[in-house]
């Protein structure tokens, strides 16, 4: 019983440790260790970030102004007006900049 027990003991460490390894646990905590590494690592993501929602928020912007100038040049009525009072206060925000 003992020896059984043994072996089971010694087969889940093993897959621990391989799971550990997979998933670079132990770098991870290296890391954490290293104030000045962590500092950098945080700052370097949060400057990519930033600027990943800058150019997204920037992408997705125009290509909303362009479908509604599309959708004024249809002259459909009611919808036109509106759509033509927002493109006229988001290129009015645009020129003040």
């Amino acid at each position: 019983m003992l020896e059984k027990d043994i072996k089971l003991l010694i087969e889940k460490i093993d897959k621990l440790s391989y799971n550990l390894n997979k998933n670079k646990f132990i770098d991870l905590i290296e890391v954490m260790g290293n104030k000045k590494e962590m500092i950098f690592r945080n700052l370097f993501s949060g400057l990519w970030k930033g600027i990943g929602i800058g150019i997204g928020v920037t992408l997705v912007t125009a290509i909303i102004i362009v479908i509604l100038q599309k959708i004024i040049k249809l002259n459909i009525p009611i919808i036109s007006e509106y759509i033509t009072d927002i493109v006229d206060i988001v290129e009015k925000t645009k020129s003040i900049r």
